[in-house]
């Protein structure tokens, strides 16, 4: 295997196993930054060995080995640091493995009552499901360099507190499941934009796990469902590399084993009784995938679904995203002003509205004012496929208006 292939197996590899990695090494020291550096080690290492040996059969067991040890290194300069106990070995994964348990157990440290609830998501974002800084301060609109340092102080806490590195007692899991759930959907989502998988996959096994660790839990069967209902349409959401939204895309390639899967998830959420974010965003996919029986979308479900999220978990997301339904329900003039009325922080950083101000103008005839919000979506998109989507309708846009 030549040096940029043994770059690219690496690469698969941290992107794959970076969270499952990092909480097996920190459940030892409950020192997530230590954990960071041996992990960052492990990789420079394996650059530098596999291109002349070979990757190992196990090349997440050798990261593992090798970031061992050189956390106890690490501990041996440093007298400071205790390893408190054996790292488990890695082994193939199974529903009850330990390696399973120890990602679920770093979930909750992070989302710790004695943690900034503020960063809570984008901690768990960043050491479980190996999302950067850059990556989460988008996600969060703030900048980069602002996020890490958020993010840094957390970790210290972590250390500092000795915040245990434990699942909470049953009592306990209501108050720090909302976050956990909040960041596999956080992971899950910026994998989706960027089309590689295997952080989407990890996010999907983690929230199954999830809602069969809490069956009585509602938004996770929810979160459970949402995350089938829009993994069911992934072999339709790109055409030559290019974004088809979801009205646009061929209900023939969608999996409706999965849809009915999550159907049945939706319905047992159903029956506790209680609605959350989870439970509406699920229940707005599934009016979308009820397309490929009725062969129509029914935006007035959506409309109202979107008005009941925008009261239960307000978000610049929803709200763009009500505005864009209203608009196909009622008319672009409807749908332009409820995006005048939108008011969350880093509205005109938030690429969708303007995606969506220029689709409502486009149809509204108002083209040159269209045009400009166009340009400024494409400004703004930081995926290829969506950006292309972009780039043709604002060209096409261009010939209807010559």
């Amino acid at each position: 295997m030549n040096p940029p292939d043994v770059a690219r197996r690496a690469e698969d590899v941290a992107r794959a196993a970076y969270g499952k990695l990092l909480a097996m090494l920190a459940s030892s020291t409950r020192d997530i930054m230590a954990a960071e550096d041996a992990l960052a080690e492990a990789f420079v290492a394996a650059l530098q060995t596999w291109p002349k040996r070979g990757v190992p059969e196990r090349p997440e067991a050798w990261l593992l080995r090798v970031a061992k040890n050189k956390r106890i290194d690490a501990a041996r300069k440093d007298k400071r640091l205790v390893i408190t106990e054996e790292l488990p070995e890695m082994a193939a994964p199974t529903e009850t493995d330990p390696q399973i348990d120890q990602r679920l157990k770093l979930l909750f440290v992070c989302a710790h009552p004695a943690i900034d609830a503020g960063v809570h998501t984008p901690l768990m974002l960043q050491t479980v499901l190996g999302l950067e800084a850059q990556q989460i301060a988008r996600a969060f609109l703030t900048s980069p360099a602002a996020m890490a340092q958020r993010l840094v102080r957390a970790k210290r806490k972590i250390k500092v507190a000795g915040i245990p590195f434990v699942l909470p007692e049953a009592e306990h899991f209501p108050a720090r499941m909302g976050a956990v759930l909040e960041a596999i959907y956080g992971a899950y989502a910026a994998d989706w934009m960027e089309g590689v998988g295997d952080l989407s996959y990890e996010a999907i096994f983690l929230s199954t796990v999830l809602a069969d660790l809490a069956p009585d839990d509602a938004e996770a069967l929810g979160l459970n469902a949402l995350l089938g209902f829009i993994e069911a349409r992934r072999a339709a959401r790109l055409a030559d590399g290019v974004l088809v939204p979801v009205p646009d895309q061929d209900t023939a390639l969608w999996d409706q084993r999965l849809i009915d899967h999550s159907a049945r998830l939706l319905r047992r959420a159903a029956r506790h009784g209680t609605m959350g974010r989870f439970q509406l965003e699920a229940a707005i996919q599934s009016v979308h995938a009820a397309r490929s029986v009725t062969g129509q979308t029914d935006w007035r479900a959506l409309s109202q679904l979107y008005a009941g999220l925008m009261k239960t978990a307000p978000t610049i997301g929803a709200a763009v995203s009500r505005a864009a339904v209203v608009a196909e329900d009622a008319g672009p003039a409807a749908g332009l002003a409820l995006l005048d009325q939108i008011a969350f922080d880093g509205f005109s950083r938030y690429q969708p509205a303007h995606a969506v101000r220029a689709q409502c103008l486009a149809r509204l005839g108002r083209s040159a004012e269209a045009a400009q919000a166009y340009a400024k979506a494409i400004a703004l998109c930081t995926d290829a496929p969506s950006r292309k989507w972009l780039e043709r309708k604002a060209t096409a846009l261009r010939a209807a208006s010559s």
